[in-house]
């Protein structure tokens, strides 16, 4: 017999499309009652479903024997379920420290790196989260709280699409707890007998979201609204709608407006033209505040000729005459960068405010971007910034050159040296920005396949990857 919540959350993912018979579904469990209960839920509806399913499990580095244990805990229930289980870890203080980021978020951005490697790689079609109703209502009110447009208060999206480098597969992070109770799924628990682990740290009030957990949210339900977190679910779900609608409205015009045309930017309504800048920063990404989305409209609405407006991570909106245009300040320091670049994937500079995209492509066609040999690919491929002493063979010339000289003798601006990209297999360059690709690493005739590097601006706003 079917569960009644098992029943429910069918009905769901039915009306909502999330999930389809033959999906190879990863469910991610850290071991706590939430996602303990989405697994034994999916256990329940995978025949009804068509679902290939397996756990997958990211040890944080973060509370030590406690999250080994469990591990231990997911290894078990894994086992007990004849799944295959999918283990991975990361250092998320040291992500944390090094970049200047909450613990949250170091360790988000390592577990969703993990899920995205592991559908990048075919082994998974979808992962599938247990954020809650709650989790929800305190995301809003998080963002509430710290300033928040209709893009914060759209809080956790239902479905994150994941970029894939086969058109023909539709990777995606779906969370379908999100109209259920995080009380409703321990009861579950409770009527089946399934134990779970409790995570001590999640009853530490020096983290705001605990805070709003354990103290803001009870009171509003007590002395406000009885429904508080059903409301906050549902003002999120009006304004993701808003969101999707406006952003794709906006996408156009800032497409066809770089830089902004300040003549442009006066005729629209002022919440038409904050939209526009906010977009217009993305394309370079950057995330704006409040304070310096009106900073740049007094500028458009400014009579001086030339204004500059300072931004974060050493950027600018400078009017020039009758435009604003973003720009990395001459000035300020443009910091190092350094990723990992899967093969095939893509991985994100917001330094610079694009993402790389590596794909294997026949060699029947043309294609978007640089093609090289699949020699490349021997070992990882990193995405960085130039450094001193970095040479560079580009193809048609004599000899490895300094990438500083390669610079200056293309007159890449000034302000724009520093930031400049390159893709590195090891110790050797293997590709710059505007340069052939060295003779050796060009696709030989023999080969049939070839690695295509293509540049892509950044568009995904930050908020629906929460």
């Amino acid at each position: 017999m079917v569960h009644r919540l098992a029943q429910r959350l069918a009905s769901h993912i039915r009306a909502h499309r999330l999930l389809a018979p033959g999906d190879r579904a990863g469910v991610a469990v850290s071991g706590g009652a939430d996602s303990v209960a989405l697994l034994r839920l999916l256990i329940e509806l995978r025949d009804e479903l068509g679902l290939v399913l397996s756990v997958l499990h990211f040890h944080h580095q973060i509370r030590g024997a406690e999250a080994d244990a469990d591990q231990q805990f997911v290894t078990g229930l894994a086992r007990q379920h004849q799944l295959e289980a999918h283990f991975a870890s990361g250092d998320a203080p040291g992500v944390s420290n090094r970049e200047g980021i909450s613990l949250e978020a170091a360790g988000r951005a390592l577990r969703y790196g993990c899920f995205a490697n592991l559908m990048a790689e075919g082994r998974l079609d979808k992962v599938v989260t247990a954020h809650t109703l709650d989790d929800q209502a305190e995301t809003v009110l998080l963002k509430l709280l710290r300033g928040a447009g209709t893009r914060g208060l759209a809080g956790i999206y239902p479905r994150v699409a994941v970029e894939s480098h086969n058109a023909a597969a539709e990777l995606a992070i779906l969370r379908p707890l999100l109209g259920i109770r995080r009380a409703e799924l321990r009861e579950y628990l409770q009527s089946i007998g399934q134990q779970w682990r409790e995570d001590a740290t999640n009853l530490d009030l020096q983290h705001r979201r605990n805070l709003v957990r354990h103290a803001l949210v009870p009171q509003l339900e007590r002395n406000f609204n009885p429904a508080a977190v059903e409301r906050l679910a549902e003002l999120a779900e009006v304004a993701r709608a808003e969101e999707e609608y406006w952003t794709a409205q906006v996408r156009g015009i800032v497409v066809h407006q770089q830089p902004i045309s300040v003549n442009f930017l006066r005729k629209l309504p002022l919440a038409l033209q904050r939209r526009v800048v906010r977009s217009a920063a993305e394309a370079h990404g950057l995330s704006l505040e409040f304070a310096e989305v009106h900073e740049i409209l007094a500028a458009a609405e400014g009579p001086e000729r030339e204004k500059t407006v300072v931004l974060p991570r050493g950027w600018q909106a400078l009017r020039r005459d009758d435009a604003i245009h973003f720009r990395p300040s001459p000035h300020g320091p443009v910091p190092d960068y350094e990723y990992s670049l899967p093969a095939p994937g893509r991985a994100a500079a917001p330094e610079i405010g694009v993402s790389f995209k590596v794909e294997v492509v026949a060699l029947n066609g043309t294609h978007p971007g640089a093609l090289l040999s699949t020699k490349v690919l021997s070992s990882p491929l990193t995405l960085r910034n130039w450094r001193p002493g970095d040479r560079f063979w580009p193809a048609h010339t004599r000899a490895p050159r300094k990438v500083k000289e390669l610079l200056q003798e293309q007159h890449v601006p000034v302000d724009q040296r520093r930031a400049w990209p390159v893709i590195a297999n090891g110790d050797e360059i293997v590709w710059i920005r505007g340069f052939p690709v060295p003779e050796h690493l060009r696709p030989s005739l023999q080969e049939t396949h070839a690695v295509c590097i293509q540049e892509i601006p950044l568009h995904d706003p930050a908020a629906q990857r929460q």
